[in-house]
Parts: C-alpha cells; sequence; structure tokens
C-alpha cells in the first residue's frame, strides 16, 4: 500500500463468501504450522455463507480490492470475532485494527456489551497484538486464552436536562481517583454533563467551562470526591497539561477533562472517555453519548447500565 490508499469498510454480503475464503485461507496459510491446525483452514464457501447468515461479516477494501475481511457471532450481549485476515503484504496502515473497531461497532448496534475472541497459545506476538488494542485475557481455553473488551455503552439524549441527568447517574459509579475525558464538538453538551456529575458529586458549584482558567477545583460538600474541571481546548500538548499539577489533586477528586482526547490519557492507567455527538439536522436537539472504560478501574463496571430506562 502507498499513502494514499484509502481503507473502505463494509459489510460482507453473502456473494463475498469466495473472496473471503480466499483471504482467510491465505491469512491463516501464512502463519506457523500449529497441532491441531488452524480451523480456519477448514473453512469453505459454503460454510461462510452459513455464518454471515447468522451474522454479519466485516470487509475491508483498497481500491476495490478485498485485504480483509473477519466474521461475528452474538450471543446474549456478548459477541464474538472469528477469522480476522488480512492478506499477507497488506498488513499496514492498520487494516486489521479498523475492521476490529468497526465490528465492535456492528455488535454493539446489534445490543452486544463486549467482544471476546479466542488467542492461540502459539502465538505470543498476537496476543500482544490484542492487549495493545484494549484486549484483555479474561480465561483459559483448551487451545490458548480467551480474551475480551468491553464495547462503548451508547446513550441517547434527548434535551439538555436528560444530559444532567445522565451526568448525575454517572456520578453514582465514580469515585476518587477517577479520570474522565469528554470529548464533542462546540456545543455537544461536554459542560452540561459536567454539571450534572457535579450535582450528583453533591460539590460547589456553580459548574462552568474553564475556558480561560485552564481548570476548577469544586470541593464536595459532603465528604466525597472533588471535582477537578480542566478545559484542556488551549493546551497544545500533553506537558502542558501536566504543568496544571493535576498529580496534587488527581487522588482525591474526580478529574474530568473537557477537549482531552490525545492529551488527558496519560494521566492515570484507567480513563473513561466520553465522546458526545450531535446530529447534524439543527433543529433536532438529540445528543449520542458513548462511554467506554480502559484499563482496571473499569473492568468489572456496567457503563450499559447507564442506557437503560433513559
Amino acid at each position: 500500500m502507498n499513502n494514499s490508499d484509502q481503507v473502505d469498510l463494509r459489510i460482507a454480503e453473502v456473494a463475498d463468501a469466495p473472496a473471503m475464503l480466499h483471504v482467510i485461507h491465505a491469512a491463516f496459510g501464512a502463519r506457523p504450522a500449529v497441532d491441531p491446525p488452524a480451523a480456519a483452514l477448514d473453512e469453505t464457501v459454503e460454510s461462510i455463507q452459513r455464518r454471515l447468515a447468522m451474522a454479519p461479516g466485516v470487509i475491508a477494501e483498497v481500491d476495490g480490492e478485498i485485504v480483509g475481511c473477519l466474521l461475528t457471532s452474538i450471543h446474549g450481549v456478548t459477541g464474538g470475532l472469528h477469522r480476522v485476515s488480512v492478506l499477507p503484504g497488506r498488513r499496514t496502515r492498520g487494516v486489521a485494527a479498523q475492521m476490529v473497531r468497526g465490528a465492535g461497532e456492528v455488535l454493539a448496534e446489534l445490543g452486544a456489551h463486549r467482544v471476546e475472541l479466542l488467542c492461540r497459545k502459539e502465538f505470543p506476538e498476537t496476543l500482544k497484538w490484542w492487549t495493545d488494542h484494549g484486549f484483555r485475557v479474561l480465561r483459559p481455553a483448551s487451545l490458548g486464552q480467551v480474551m475480551g473488551i468491553e464495547l462503548p455503552a451508547r446513550v441517547e439524549v434527548p434535551t439538555g436536562e436528560a444530559m444532567r441527568e445522565l451526568g448525575h447517574r454517572l456520578a453514582e459509579l465514580l469515585q476518587a481517583g477517577d479520570v474522565v475525558v469528554a470529548s464533542g464538538d462546540l456545543g455537544a453538551g461536554k459542560t452540561t454533563l459536567t454539571q450534572g456529575i457535579g450535582a450528583g458529586l453533591d460539590v460547589e458549584g456553580p459548574v462552568i467551562s474553564p475556558t480561560f482558567v485552564l481548570s476548577r477545583v469544586h470541593a464536595s460538600r459532603s465528604g466525597g470526591p472533588a471535582l477537578v474541571h480542566v478545559d484542556a481546548y488551549r493546551l497544545g500538548s500533553e506537558a502542558e497539561l501536566f504543568d496544571l499539577d493535576l498529580d496534587l489533586t488527581l487522588p482525591e477528586s474526580v478529574t474530568l477533562v473537557e477537549w482531552g482526547a490525545g492529551l488527558a490519557e496519560g494521566l492515570a492507567d484507567s480513563v473513561l472517555q466520553i465522546d458526545i455527538t450531535r446530529s447534524s439536522d439543527p433543529d433536532d436537539e438529540t445528543r449520542v453519548v458513548h462511554l467506554m472504560g480502559f484499563g482496571p478501574r473499569w473492568y468489572e463496571v456496567d457503563l450499559h447500565q447507564l442506557g437503560k430506562d433513559n
């Protein structure tokens, strides 16, 4: 691939089964031999067609050529990834990572809360790849280990008041030491969400965007964690963020950083990322909020509960 190559993702169709079989056999056939052999090598056009009839597949194309594919499954709230394959020689520009992200979005739309897959014990470099992309080992399996990742929780928010209510409910899950990174366009509702979090934490107010002072500390009125509200819009680097001496308040506070994507993830080993998008229709106030926890603090926290009865 050259630098101008664009990777395009799409949902697989039944007619794609022969091309997908070629990619799967090429990818798994290029791996070192293992005992027992990879089950992917036993796939046929018919078996792939049956899989596609039960759950979506994802295809990656470059200039109309299929260079990667994967299959999925879904059982209750658990989605599965299978036959994640990229043609040898095409494993650049993050084709596999883009397919995995795309599959996660598809499975989330189907109601999945998490994704699991089998990683063979013979391939430690593959385990590292999955770990580097947010997956963790869940349990041992006969041929290796099952790895998994939680999918973003998705909440539709129709009004500003509903956004404050979401923040209030989120505050019930937060505790001292938590770092929250909130992203979204101007006017998306980041500060409104933060106001709800402040109300839920029962901190002193008013909670307004700290655009000019960069950060504000809102002490608790009831002995809980303080809220440290940071606006990173005008910060140009992670170093400038660390110059705010947030490490001094982190242990006893909930630290929320607006515009912090790409800057604030290094503040702690666990981060809650929130992304807020709004409708392209200017008359539609609806916002969609995606929440994703990274790191051990969030492994067992069910963020999907925030979307219930909303």
